[in-house]
């Protein structure tokens, strides 16, 4: 099985400490006459705590990434091949989880992680007929990591959501609450279940497994899977040509020989067209259930984001469109179909 290189994290702060720092604020750590020596002092310190603070908190996603990759061969593989052409820098739009809306088995027990390292809660999302509610978390600036790719690049969004299991059947409720019931304080280390890739409740048992699954197969996703990383998206319009076009990209990624989503076509378009998304299909992995019975179970996938340009800022020349100047957000429409990449339908269907 390939495996994309990831870089200690540790050494990839450091480097990017020391080498990015701009002239500016060197300036304004330089010693003079006309600087306080007390006041320096202080200025290095809150540098080098606020550069221990991102540290740690990358440690962290590359541990929680590397859980991802290890059971998510296709992720793997596709990340390797786009880094390998014409040497492009990966970039992720987002990363996603899945929780239980029970007993602070929800969006806040993952989102905790997350806030406190200065994101910012932003829209919610519903989808009704799933049953589920969703909350994004815009990251906060970074500007010690320039030039790194997938979690020591830029910091990206974060899309947690939830089932509403109040309004499941009561027999899905009893299971779904056996189970985090028995998870104890669990959910809140959901971040250590993340970066372990172990659960925080006992494996269920088969028949339970299949009875949520009839009802619901993010349900019946979540309660094999946990906390662990749902997905990771790439930020398509942040590579190199030809493949910062979504099209193009599709049909790279297929004439490998990789499986898409095809819920809704493989394209999924917000209504204003300036969000565009695919993703592929769930790999299975082998699982043993609590009774002893075994069957492949869908884990994580791996999802592609173009964003495209603002109508306000479409006359900007190239090289001074940044992330601000493109579409923000979500959309329920889109999100929804990408749900499905983990759906049976999807991983039972031929390529």
């Amino acid at each position: 099985m390939m495996m994309i290189s990831i870089r200690c994290p540790i050494l990839c702060c450091l480097r990017s400490s020391s080498t990015n720092c701009s002239s500016s604020t060197m300036s304004q750590l330089r010693p003079s006459s006309s600087i306080n020596h007390s006041k320096f002092s202080s200025l290095v310190v809150s540098q080098s705590s606020a550069d221990a603070s991102d540290c740690f908190f990358r440690s962290v996603l590359s541990s929680v990434e590397q859980v991802y990759l290890n059971r998510n061969p296709t992720a793997n593989a596709i990340l390797q091949l786009v880094s390998s052409t014409d040497a492009n820098q990966i970039c992720y739009d987002h990363l996603a989880f899945r929780t239980f809306a029970v007993n602070g088995h929800g969006i806040e027990s993952m989102s905790k992680l997350f806030l406190d390292f200065g994101y910012t809660q932003q829209e919610e999302l519903r989808f009704p007929q799933k049953k589920l509610k969703a909350l994004w978390f815009s990251p906060p600036p970074s500007p010690t990591v320039t030039c790194g790719s997938c979690i020591h690049g830029p910091l990206p969004r974060v899309f947690i959501s939830e089932l509403l299991v109040d309004q499941m059947s009561p027999e899905a409720q009893e299971i779904i609450r056996k189970y985090t019931g028995l998870s104890g304080a669990g959910h809140k280390h959901s971040a250590v279940s993340s970066a372990l890739g172990c659960l925080t409740w006992p494996k269920p048992s088969h028949l339970e497994f299949q009875q949520l699954a009839r009802e619901s197969e993010y349900a019946a996703w979540t309660l094999v899977n946990g906390y662990t990383l749902n997905h990771v998206t790439i930020s398509i319009h942040r590579l190199k040509t030809p493949l910062n076009n979504i099209d193009n990209f599709n049909n790279f990624i297929q004439d490998k020989g990789f499986k898409l989503n095809s819920e809704g076509g493989v394209l999924k378009v917000s209504p204003d067209g300036l969000l565009l998304q695919s993703s592929t299909v769930a790999d299975s992995i082998p699982y043993e259930f609590s009774d002893g019975f075994k069957e492949p179970v869908p884990c994580s996938y791996i999802e592609f984001a173009q964003r495209l340009v603002l109508p306000q800022y479409k006359d900007l020349p190239q090289d001074e469109i940044e992330e601000a100047h493109r579409r923000d957000g979500f959309e329920v429409g889109n999100a929804d179909k990408i749900f499905e990449s983990t759906s049976r339908d999807q991983l039972t269907r031929r390529a």
